[in-house]
C-alpha cells in the first residue's frame, strides 16, 4: 500500500496534475532514501563550504523539521533551534564563518527558496537539507546519502526503512558503507565520519577529548542512531558512566538531568543547539565527514558545465526525476 501511494504521487507530479516548480538557480538536493538518519547535514555544510571556496553564493532550504513554528523564516547564527529547527540553526552556525550565506526554512521548500532569492537574489546556488521526495521542487542534481546500513532489508516503510522503492534515479550516492547499495548507476563515492577530537563549550572553546579521558561523564544524544555516537566516543577512550538515548529532534525543554551534576555532560553538535540553553555547561562533540576528493570533481564538472549565475539561464533538469 506504502509502495503504491509513492508510486501514483510520482505519477501525479510526472503528469503535471500535482504542480512542481523551479525557483530559477540551480537546485541541488541532498537528502536519503532511508528513514532516520543517514548524515545529511554534514553533507550539506561540507558543500556549502565548497560552494564558498569556489567563489560562489550558496544559499540553503529545509523545512526545519521539529520546530514549534510553521511559517517561513530566515535563519539567523542565534536563532532558537525551537523556531527554526535543529538542523537549518546547526547549519546557519556552522557556515556564519565563511560570509554570508543565507538559510530559509518553510513547510514548501520552493517558498523557502522564494523568500531567499528575495533576500539574496546574488544567491548562485540552492542546496536543499533533505527534500529527495519533496517532489514540488524542482532539482538539477540530486546526492543521496547512506549510512553504514546500507538499503537495510530493502523493503518499504513499515516492513522495512526506505522511504521509496530502491534502485532509483539519483546523479550521485553518497555512502558511508564498504559498497554503495546494489542498483544504483549514479556516480558513487564514499564517506567517512568520525567525532572531531576536541569537544566545543557553549562559548565556542574547544576542549580536547584528551582532556576528558578518565573523567565520568553523562553523554546524552538526541539523533537516529545514538548508539553509533555513543560507541564513537568509547573510541576515543572516554569514560560513559551514563549514557542517555532520546527521540531523534528532541526538543530538550522538558529534559531533566538524571544524572549527578560532577558528570560532565558530552552531546552531539545538533543537541547542543537546543540543550544549551537549558544546560550551558554542556560540551558538544563534532561529528567529522570526509568525502572522497573525487566527489568534490565530479561536482566541480558539474558545476563547470551549468556555469552557475545570479539571474542567469536555468540550467536543464538532470535525469533524476522532478
Amino acid at each position: 500500500m506504502y509502495g503504491a501511494l509513492v508510486a501514483l504521487r510520482r505519477w501525479l507530479y510526472r503528469r503535471g496534475w500535482l504542480r512542481s516548480e523551479h525557483p530559477g538557480r540551480p537546485v541541488i538536493v541532498v537528502g536519503n532514501v532511508i528513514a532516520g538518519g543517514a548524515g545529511k547535514t554534514p553533507v550539506v555544510i561540507a558543500l556549502v563550504k565548497h560552494l564558498q571556496a569556489r567563489g560562489l553564493r550558496p544559499g540553503v532550504i529545509s523545512r526545519g523539521y521539529g520546530r514549534s513554528t510553521h511559517d517561513c523564516r530566515a535563519v539567523q547564527p542565534d536563532s532558537p533551534a525551537s523556531e527554526v529547527g535543529d538542523e537549518p540553526a546547526l547549519i546557519a552556525r556552522s557556515v556564519a564563518g565563511g560570509g554570508t550565506v543565507p538559510v530559509f526554512v518553510a513547510p514548501r521548500r520552493i517558498t523557502a527558496a522564494r523568500a531567499l532569492l528575495a533576500a539574496q537574489p546574488d544567491t548562485d546556488v540552492i542546496v536543499c537539507d533533505d527534500g529527495l521526495q519533496h517532489l514540488a521542487l524542482q532539482r538539477d542534481l540530486e546526492i543521496c546519502i547512506f549510512n553504514d546500513q546500507g538499503i537495510g532489508n530493502g523493503f518499504l516503510l513499515p516492513a522495512g526503512p526506505l522511504r521509496e522503492p530502491w534502485p532509483r534515479p539519483v546523479d550521485m550516492v553518497l555512502h558511508a558503507g564498504s559498497a554503495p547499495p546494489r542498483g544504483t548507476t549514479a556516480l558513487a563515492f564514499a564517506l567517512q565520519r568520525s567525532l572531531a577530537p576536541y569537544a566545543v563549550q557553549s562559548d565556542g572553546h574547544h576542549v580536547p577529548l584528551a582532556q576528558l579521558q578518565g573523567q565520568p561523564l553523562h553523554a546524552v544524544a538526541a539523533v537516529a542512531r545514538p548508539a553509533e555516537f555513543f560507541a564513537m566516543l568509547r573510541t576515543q577512550r572516554l569514560t560513559l558512566e551514563h549514557t542517555e538515548a532520546l527521540p531523534d529532534h528532541y526538543d530538550f525543554y522538558s529534559w531533566q538531568r538524571i544524572s549527578e551534576q560532577r558528570l560532565r555532560l558530552v552531546c552531539t553538535e545538533k543537541d547542543a543547539v537546543k540543550l544549551w540553553t537549558h544546560h550551558p555547561d554542556a560540551l558538544a562533540v563534532p561529528l567529522a565527514t570526509q568525502l572522497d576528493p573525487r566527489f568534490f570533481v565530479a561536482l566541480d564538472d558539474w558545476l563547470n558545465q551549468i556555469n552557475p549565475s545570479p539571474g542567469g539561464k536555468k540550467p536543464p533538469l538532470s535525469s533524476a526525476p522532478a
